[in-house]
């Protein structure tokens, strides 16, 4: 295929990170702390048979470079009163920059909005959404889109069950071959 022929959108490409170099240490660390982050080191050193300090340096870089993003609790909604989790497709008449920038805003602005996607196919954006009720969620729905001329229809679908969430990434596949310290 030529090269100015491409499946992906070039807007995509430009947002894509390069890959960061990590070796098998690394990836032994990272596969313990998302799965709990509150593991102590000297605990890590051990299972992945390194020394702390040496786990303290590999972690400390890890964040450094924005391969840990950040280390948080996962709470769940249902135990906070937000039972709801409302999955929400979104499609724009218009996708120029400055058409687009005032939805950004207030999606990334409202603390409801638990994750937001720019994809491909019918829809243009994706959100996950937590709500208390159908009553909370009427009236973000209002805020979000109501006044957006730019919205030409947006789909909302309820989750009837929690079957799987998390923030793991699969790492198994690049372990060292000593897997002893899982």
């Amino acid at each position: 295929m030529p090269a100015q022929y491409s499946l992906v959108p070039a807007a995509f490409l430009r947002h894509m990170p390069a890959t960061t170099s990590i070796d098998t240490f690394d990836r032994a660390i990272l596969d313990i702390l998302q799965r709990d982050n509150l593991t102590p080191q000297r605990l890590i050193a051990e299972r992945v048979h390194l020394s702390a300090p040496a786990v303290q340096r590999r972690i400390k870089r890890l964040q450094e470079l924005g391969v840990i993003a950040a280390n948080v609790a996962v709470l769940d909604p249902a135990h906070l009163g937000r039972p709801l989790t409302v999955l929400i497709s979104v499609q724009l008449d218009n996708e120029r920059p400055d058409l687009v920038q005032p939805f950004r805003a207030r999606v990334a602005r409202e603390p409801a909005v638990q994750q937001c996607y720019y994809v491909t196919g019918d829809a243009d954006y994706s959100l996950i959404v937590t709500v208390a009720d159908m009553q909370e969620y009427q009236a973000l729905a209002q805020r979000l889109f109501a006044q957006d001329a730019n919205i030409r229809r947006y789909t909302t679908s309820i989750a009837l069950e929690r079957i799987k969430t998390g923030l793991q990434l699969p790492l198994a596949e690049h372990m060292p071959m000593d897997e002893t310290y899982r």
